[in-house]
């Protein structure tokens, strides 16, 4: 598995259509349509997508995801950045977490907040989610996965449940 996979997968979600072009997945994640047709050939072998390759297996990308991924892809605070807020910092986890200042962000030079880094699962995030909020949220909530406290990931794994329902 590589990040990029994790990102073919939840831009899938977002959609909600299994309409969709590779050449659609690449432009909006701003990565090449051959980085796509390889994440989603990895994520067949993973068992995570189906044979045709159009849509996820969400109770395998769920199971993945809560309890694989801060594993494979972990993640430390980094330096104050200015950024895009994520993980218990932005919406969805900031509704329900009162942070005590701490301010996580995915560095971006046209970010709006200050904050520690967060790594972003792809180097292409913080410029890709501005035109979908529902990537964003599911971003969000996995890093909240990635990075966070007990009661920070038990309400991450919450909205990540609501979201897959209504995927």
């Amino acid at each position: 598995m590589r990040p990029q996979d994790i990102i073919v997968l939840l831009k899938i979600i977002s959609i909600k259509d299994d309409q969709w072009r590779n050449i659609d997945i690449a432009n909006a994640l701003q990565i090449s349509p051959s980085e796509v047709s390889e994440a989603l050939n990895r994520c067949k072998i993973a068992r995570l997508i189906d044979s045709k390759k159009r849509t996820v297996h969400l109770n395998s990308f769920k199971e993945f995801l809560i309890y694989g991924l801060k594993y494979v892809f972990p993640v430390e605070p980094g330096p104050i950045v200015k950024g895009i807020p994520t993980a218990h910092s932005a919406h969805p986890i900031n509704e329900h977490i009162v942070s005590g200042g701490d301010v996580y962000v995915w560095q971006y030079a046209k970010g709006t907040k200050r904050g520690q880094a967060i790594e972003p699962l792809y180097k292409t995030i913080p410029a890709t989610i501005q035109n979908d909020p529902l990537l964003y949220e599911l971003l969000v909530i996995v890093d909240t996965i990635r990075v966070g406290r007990a009661r920070e990931i038990k309400i991450a794994i919450e909205e990540l449940e609501k979201r897959l329902r209504n995927a």
